[in-house]
């Protein structure tokens, strides 16, 4: 198997072996924004949630690839910011009376909430904290 095969793998073992609570907070945010955007692919905010998600999966896996599954995973996440604020500008245009309304502004909560806790990350993998958060993937 090549590298890269090998750096999805263990990414997804990795996400595999956290504890329950962080894989149920993971199941919310895949559903929020990989399965729900399905339901509206038909609107650029659902093709924007459903692109960045894949994207920042990618990123995810080179970061484990070279760094290992670390807190710098949450590195992976950094095209929520352009994604939230392009989310928030369009609000006006898009009224919360709907379930597409409602989904919108779920994923916007719960990705805003999921970089307080990467940001958190990042920097503690800055200032020193560089061991793999779960071994043996």
């Amino acid at each position: 198997m090549g590298t890269g095969m090998n750096a999805f793998i263990k990414f997804n073992k990795g996400l595999m072996l956290m504890p329950s609570q962080w894989r149920i907070w993971l199941m919310l945010l895949v559903g929020a924004n990989m399965i729900w955007p399905v339901f509206f692919l038909g609107r650029l905010e659902a093709q924007v949630a459903l692109g960045t998600m894949m994207v920042s999966m990618m990123l995810m896996t080179a970061l484990t690839h070279f760094f290992g599954f670390t807190r710098l995973l949450g590195l992976g996440h950094i095209f929520w910011f352009p994604m939230i604020y392009f989310f928030w500008a369009r609000l006006g245009r898009i009224p919360a009376d709907n379930f597409f309304g409602v989904w919108l502004r779920a994923v916007m909560i719960l990705n805003a909430v999921s970089l307080m806790i990467d940001v958190a990350d990042v920097v503690r993998y800055i200032t020193g904290d560089r061991l793999e958060t779960i071994k043996g993937p």
